[in-house]
């Protein structure tokens, strides 16, 4: 008898014994292994072996953004245990204390905004652009009389010449350009 024939046998004793009782032995499995005559249905779809796909080719190396480095030459001005650095201006007008997060400079400005109703005779500036005016005095600070060069504290580059300071942030690009008779932000 075929493998056709057993399953319609089994199918046939399963059909005729439900009639009768309640079937509980029945099934249309079959144990064995089943084997296709030469010819016999549609063969197995063939796929193309999946080959190793490369890894993309670097292309022109992308530049970091345009941010303003220390100039090479700038002279270093170490912090104190605080991590302040003081400077005093050549005129000895203008004393400032550079932090990593801020400038801030105090001088008699000739064009200062009011500031509760007086002049400011204080500016600071952020890392990140901020700037404020404020009343104020930074006392006896220990200050490091500066020369018409360009410096470097705290991630500040500090260029000084006879008409003012000029104080770039290293990482941002904000800063401040200080002299008596103006104030100018970036």
């Amino acid at each position: 008898m075929s493998l056709q024939g057993v399953r319609l046998s089994l199918s046939a004793g399963c059909l005729l014994a439900a009639g009768a009782v309640l079937v509980s032995a029945c099934s249309t499995a079959v144990e064995g292994k089943p084997v296709a005559a030469p010819g016999a249905g549609a063969t197995e779809p063939s796929f193309p072996t999946a080959r190793p796909i490369p890894p993309p080719q670097p292309t022109e190396p992308t530049p970091a953004p345009s941010v303003p480095k220390t100039p090479a030459g700038a002279i270093p001005l170490p912090p104190n245990d605080n991590g302040y650095v003081f400077i005093e201006t050549k005129s000895g007008k203008t004393r400032c204390q550079i932090a990593s997060g801020s400038v801030g400079c105090e001088a008699a400005f000739s064009n200062s905004p009011l500031t509760e109703g007086e002049h400011a005779n204080g500016v600071n500036i952020s890392a990140d652009g901020s700037v404020q005016w404020v009343l104020g005095n930074l006392g006896a600070i220990p200050t490091v009389t500066i020369e018409y060069r360009t410096y470097e504290a705290q991630g500040w580059t500090i260029a000084a010449d006879v008409d003012g300071t000029r104080f770039t942030n290293d990482r941002t690009g904000h800063g401040m350009f200080v002299s008596i008779d103006k104030v100018d932000t970036f």
